[in-house]
């Protein structure tokens, strides 16, 4: 299996069925109804569907049959197979949501959740943006970029953004069915409004502002390779994601005095203690403070 770093998941596996199995009683299909009228979203399903079947395969029982042990046990086994605390929270999640809330088994109150080790984001100075930028020639990958650092977004929101999304009057781009199927403006960046003003003469509203070769939408693979490549000719050593953009956007508004929770309804954060994490790694203070070493 893959882990969570490539978010791939394999085909679902398979697990013990009586003799009474009704594929209108299907555990899995059921739980799948559930989460599409909940609203979660296809990569979510698909998330837990993967590790609540898995963890009916590992157990070999039907899931009125599974105990605290078995869990226990199957999570136990993602640990040993040396996976992130952050995907074994989402298989966590999954088994929660389905024993505990759809099942009504209530073993989960002595399964203790794995603590995530918080990470300081990896930020970009104001330079290094620019210069990944600047060394950009492709036109296209240099839109890419610059979307992606001057408003924020994630490059799920990116691959799905459309012509008709962006306000040229109100100067903001409105993001459909964000993360947590949550709609939200951001801003709409001044240097690229005439090149995106170019688009909307050769584009309907309805069209993908970006689309591969075929014509469908750019996959986040396709992003996630363009911003490695960028960083790459911009000689930066630091290891660059599209989220990266993102977390430096949040840290150099921050930096600039911009309020935290107006920070946060740009990024589309639930709770601001998501947002507080730039923080951490903001130096609009460090500058006034000398090191005991330079006394």
């Amino acid at each position: 299996m893959k882990t969570h770093k490539n978010k791939k998941i394999k085909q679902q596996p398979s697990f013990k069925r009586g003799k009474n199995y009704r594929p209108s009683r299907d555990p899995i299909k059921v739980m799948e109804q559930e989460m599409k009228l909940r609203g979660f979203s296809k990569k979510t399903q698909k998330s837990y569907l993967y590790y609540i079947s898995e963890c009916l395969g590992f157990s070999n029982v039907g899931p009125s049959k599974i105990i605290e042990k078995d869990v226990r046990g199957y999570l136990e086994s993602l640990s040993d197979r040396g996976l992130s605390a952050s995907t074994l929270n989402i298989a966590y999640s999954a088994l929660k949501l389905y024993f505990n809330q759809y099942l009504r088994r209530k073993f989960f109150v002595n399964i203790p959740r794995v603590k995530d080790k918080r990470k300081l984001p990896v930020v970009l100075s104001k330079k290094e943006v620019k210069s990944m930028i600047k060394s950009t020639k492709n036109p296209k990958h240099r839109c890419i970029i610059s979307l992606l650092y001057g408003t924020g977004m994630r490059v799920s929101e990116l691959t799905h953004l459309k012509m008709g999304d962006i306000d040229f009057e109100r100067d903001t781009i409105h993001i459909v069915a964000g993360k947590g199927a949550k709609d939200r403006l951001v801003l709409l960046p001044e240097s690229l409004k005439e090149v995106l003003e170019g688009q909307k003469s050769l584009k309907k509203e309805q069209d993908l502002l970006f689309s591969g070769r075929s014509g469908k939408k750019l996959t986040e693979a396709s992003i996630q390779k363009i911003v490695k490549a960028v960083a790459e000719k911009a000689e930066i050593k630091k290891r660059v994601t599209p989220h990266t953009l993102r977390h430096s956007f949040a840290t150099h508004l921050l930096e600039s005095g911009t309020d935290l929770r107006y920070i946060q309804t740009l990024l589309g954060h639930t709770q601001i203690s998501t947002t507080q994490i730039y923080t951490h790694v903001a130096n609009n203070k460090l500058h006034e403070i000398k090191s005991p070493l330079d006394f």
